[in-house]
């Protein structure tokens, strides 16, 4: 039963991360979950200065709330002309660096353990349940991940149009109408609650590799974004159970091989793929390059 909620909750990481990924993807955009992964740290100490405990529900709306104003002054600095990715990086170590002097400054007594926040260890999950309606044998990490992927199927269920019309072109969702910036936010706190939810089950490292790389992988694969989404989180979901296997075999970190076999995914999606791989190219040039010798 332990094999089952390992691989249960990394599934719930791969299918979260990979719908929302396909949208980070496209909107260039990726490297915002590893700053939403860092920058929430300040609103992790505070959570814990405000409520005296290290309750994962306050950690939560704390860490989700800093999250969205790191969304927010990203996008500040932007929108003011400076670059995406300088943006990106002041923000998150700014606020990173903030919540080290806060531990240091508030938290010197206590157990707050910053590796288990920013790494994680899915091989634990199993150990940590609660009850929830008589149930008391699921892992806390399973209600909490599953209840996000609720959440991210309703709100991209019921907007799937203007997500799509927003990450493809977004002065044309302007001019139909759509509040582009409510649907940025919305998807930045989607993303936000993604990643503070997997904190404490697998870590800030498996939710940045896998909001990227599965979702990556499935742009290489279709030109179709219902397709991207549906390669992306069986991707994930195929990372999880092998990278699990895997690190079994070896003896490895869980995540850790998760991640990996991500990237050896993506590698063949690179060289394999039929559209946009390596070795497509190499033939497309390879033809024109004969038909051209024929023409001459």
């Amino acid at each position: 039963m332990t094999d089952f909620w390992i691989i249960a909750t990394g599934a719930l990481v791969a299918i979260s991360c990979g719908i929302l990924g396909c949208f980070l993807v496209l909107r260039k955009m990726s490297l915002i979950g590893d700053a939403i992964s860092h920058s929430v740290l300040p609103g992790i100490v505070i959570a814990f200065m405000i409520s005296g405990s290290r309750d994962s529900l306050a950690m939560l709306l704390g860490a989700s709330v800093v999250g969205l104003i790191t969304v927010f002054l990203i996008q500040i600095f932007q929108q003011s002309g400076v670059q995406a990715d300088a943006s990106i990086g002041v923000v998150f170590t700014a606020l990173f660096a903030v919540g080290v002097v806060l531990v240091s400054l508030n938290a010197r007594q206590v157990d707050l353990d910053l590796d288990c926040v920013l790494f994680g260890e899915i091989a634990y999950v199993h150990w940590n349940t609660i009850d929830v309606l008589g149930i008391d044998y699921i892992p806390k990490a399973v209600w909490i991940l599953g209840f996000t992927v609720a959440v991210i199927f309703v709100v991209i269920g019921l907007f799937y149009k203007q997500f799509k019309i927003c990450a493809f072109d977004p002065a044309m969702a302007l001019a139909c109408g759509i509040p582009v910036a409510l649907f940025h936010y919305l998807l930045m706190g989607l993303v936000s609650m993604t990643t503070v939810a997997s904190f404490e089950s697998v870590g800030a490292i498996l939710v940045v590799g896998m909001l990227i790389v599965p979702a990556a992988t499935a742009y290489l694969l279709t030109e179709r974004l219902s397709v991207m989404i549906v390669y992306s989180v069986l991707i994930g979901i195929t990372c999880a159970v092998l990278g699990y296997y895997s690190a079994a075999w070896l003896d490895a970190s869980i995540a850790g091989m998760m991640v990996t076999v991500a990237g050896a995914l993506f590698v063949l999606a690179f060289i394999f793929s039929p559209s946009h791989g390596m070795l497509a190219r190499l033939i497309k040039q390879r033809k024109l390059a004969v038909l051209h010798s024929q023409v001459s």
